[in-house]
Order: structure tokens, then sequence, then C-alpha cells
């Protein structure tokens, strides 16, 4: 059971994997687009722009929900790594605890918010603004989700390993 979890979690990641690149290849396939338009054609445009920072947006928060590690997640490794495993359990239940409650107490009014800009559409693309929004929302649950679950593991003992502050990490 566990081994059929770990497979269709690790073919999840990579099917988040793959649409991050979808974005950051729309992202620069725009921008390209963009300065052909504006220097071969000497036609400036507005949509490749538009197109660009939406792809951007959307990646970073696709990203920052569902391929980014915890491991990879940016910490004080100074600090972090000179402490106790039991300190570094505690601040992963503080900043665990911390960040659900803060998601989750805004994102009723952030939901409220995207729902709204439903009226409001972009400027080149015609898209609308809950549509590009909604983006937050689902990283808001995301993280809700993922927070609890890594509070969970540090509240049963599992403290989240030191870095290794004399190697480099490329895989």
């Amino acid at each position: 059971m566990n081994s059929s979890w770990t497979q269709v979690g690790a073919w999840l990641q990579r099917r988040a994997e793959n649409i991050a690149v979808v974005m950051l290849a729309t992202m620069f396939l725009a921008f390209i687009i963009q300065i052909a338009f504006r220097y071969v054609f000497n036609l400036p445009v507005g949509w490749p722009s538009e197109l660009s920072v939406i792809a951007w947006v959307w990646g970073v928060l696709w990203g920052a929900a569902f391929v980014v590690r915890e491991q990879d997640e940016i910490r004080f490794d100074i600090i972090y790594s000179l402490v106790s495993d039991r300190m570094r359990r505690a601040f992963a239940i503080v900043t665990g605890l911390a960040l659900v409650a803060i998601y989750s107490i805004s994102l009723p009014a952030v939901t409220d918010y995207v729902m709204f800009m439903k009226v409001e559409r972009s400027a080149y693309l015609r898209i609308r603004f809950d549509w590009l929004f909604a983006i937050y929302v689902l990283f808001a649950a995301a993280m809700i989700v993922r927070y609890i679950w890594l509070t969970w593991r540090a509240i049963r003992g599992d403290a989240p390993t030191a870095p290794d502050l004399t190697t480099t990490r490329a895989d």
C-alpha cells in the first residue's frame, strides 16, 4: 500500500514539474515574440509582455506550491545547522503553526477577492482576473496542507534534517 502511494506521489510530482516547465517555456517564448515584434518587425505589441507576466506569476506560485520540496525551502542555514534536532523540530512546529494560521485566516478573504475580480479583464488578452488570480487560492490551500503535514511530522518526532554547509546539493 505504501509503495503504491509513493508511486502516485512521484507521478504527481513529475506532472507538477511538467506544468512548471510549460509555464517557463511559455514565458520564454512570449519574451522572444515580444523582442521579435518590437525590434525585427518594428511593431510593438503588448500581449507578449502580459502573457510573460502571467506565466511568471503562475510559475512561481505553482512551483512553490507543488514543485519545491521541503528541504529546498530557504532557511537561515547558519542558525538552523547549529541547533539540535529537538530545536529544529520546535522551529518546524512554530513555523508550521504560524503559517497554517496565517494562510487559513486569510483564505476566505482572498477567495472572496479573487471571486470579486471576475468583473475585470486583463488589458491585452482579455482574460478574467479571477482566473488569473485563482492560482493564489490554489497556492494558499496547498501551503495549508503542506504545513499541516510538516507540523504533524515534527510533533511526531521527525526533525527536519540539518543542512550540510560544507557541500552543495545538485540533483
